[in-house]
C-alpha cells in the first residue's frame, strides 16, 4: 500500500510532460547499438511475439518508435464478420464498459469522470453521448499499438484537449480521480450507421505522440489551449477495420456510442482481453441518429 501511494504521489510531483519528451527523442535515436539493445530487453522484459509482426528481425527497425508502432501480417487480426459487429479497435484490455449515467462514466470504484470535460466542454458531442454506452480499452507495453476503427464512419470533428500525463495504468486508474478526464486526450468524433460514434485517444506519461492517418501527429507540441478541426464538410470516410491512429508508446482508447445504439458481448468486462477486429458488441437497429 505505501508503495502504491509513493507511486502514485510521485506522478503529481514528476515533471511529466518534459519526461514524455525526453522519452519522444529517445524512442527515435537512430544509433544502431542503443536502439537495438534497448529494444531487444523490451521484447524479453515484456514477452512480445514478433512471429505476429509483418517485419519480425527488430533490428531492421530504424528506431525504437517504428519498432513500438509496428504493423501485424495481414492474417494475424481477422475481423468479425457477424452483421452488425462492433469491432475492437486495439489490443488490449477492458477497463471498464458499460452505460454512461447522464455525464457520468465510470472509472474505477469510487470514481467517475465528466463526459463533457472529457470531450473537451463541448455541448454538442457531450449531448449526443449522454445517457450512451463506453467501453475503456487499456493497451500495455506489449501490446499492437495501432488503433483500427470499430465500424465504418465518416469524420465530422477532432479535439485536442491538453492536459496532464499520468499512467494509465490499473493501478493509478483505481487511484488518480477523474484520470481520463485530466489528461491529455485527443477526441475522434464520427458519423455511422449506429449514429455518432466517438474515440477518444487518452496520453499518459511516457506517451510522447498521439497521431491520426488524416493528420499526421497531433501531439506533440502540447500546448495549453484547447484545439478544434471541423471535418464535416471533407467526406472523409473510413472503413470497418481500417486503421485511424496510433500511440507512440502505450495509453488508452475510449468508444463512445449514443443511447440505445449498442449492446456490449456479455464478456467484455473489466480486466477482459480483447485483441483488434474481435466483436465489442453488436448495434441496436441502423439508421443515422439525428443530431
Amino acid at each position: 500500500m505505501l508503495r502504491d501511494n509513493l507511486f502514485i504521489l510521485l506522478q503529481y510531483l514528476l515533471p511529466q510532460h518534459p519526461i514524455s519528451r525526453l522519452m519522444h527523442v529517445f524512442t527515435r535515436l537512430r544509433v544502431r547499438w542503443i536502439k537495438n539493445v534497448f529494444t531487444r530487453w523490451f521484447i524479453g522484459h515484456f514477452g512480445i511475439d514478433m512471429s505476429e509482426a509483418a517485419e519480425a528481425d527488430y533490428r531492421v527497425y530504424p528506431d525504437f518508435n517504428s519498432f513500438f508502432t509496428r504493423a501485424l501480417k495481414p492474417d494475424v487480426r481477422p475481423l468479425d464478420s457477424k452483421p452488425g459487429a462492433v469491432l475492437c479497435p486495439v489490443d488490449g484490455a477492458v477497463s471498464q464498459a458499460g452505460r454512461i449515467e447522464g455525464d457520468a462514466i465510470f472509472q474505477a470504484k469510487g470514481h467517475t469522470f465528466s463526459l463533457h470535460t472529457l470531450l473537451g466542454g463541448s455541448d454538442r458531442w457531450t449531448q449526443v453521448f449522454t445517457d450512451g454506452t463506453f467501453a475503456t480499452l487499456y493497451l500495455s507495453p506489449k501490446d499492437y499499438h495501432r488503433i483500427h476503427m470499430p465500424l465504418s464512419g465518416t469524420l465530422q470533428d477532432v479535439i485536442h484537449i491538453p492536459g496532464r500525463l499520468f499512467s494509465v495504468n490499473p493501478l493509478t486508474t483505481r487511484k488518480v480521480p477523474g484520470l481520463f478526464a485530466r489528461n491529455e486526450r485527443v477526441a475522434c468524433l464520427f458519423e455511422t450507421d449506429l449514429g455518432p460514434m466517438g474515440l477518444v485517444l487518452v496520453g499518459a506519461i511516457n506517451v510522447a505522440s498521439i497521431e491520426t492517418v488524416w493528420q499526421g501527429v497531433i501531439t506533440p507540441p502540447a500546448g495549453k489551449r484547447i484545439r478544434h478541426w471541423d471535418y464535416r464538410d471533407q467526406n472523409l470516410g473510413l472503413e470497418a477495420g481500417a486503421e485511424m491512429g496510433r500511440f507512440n508508446m502505450g495509453s488508452t482508447v475510449i468508444v463512445l456510442f449514443g443511447p440505445d445504439r449498442v449492446e456490449w458481448d456479455a464478456r467484455i468486462d473489466a480486466e477482459a482481453s480483447v485483441r483488434m477486429g474481435e466483436r465489442l458488441g453488436l448495434g441496436i437497429g441502423a439508421g443515422m441518429a439525428k443530431q
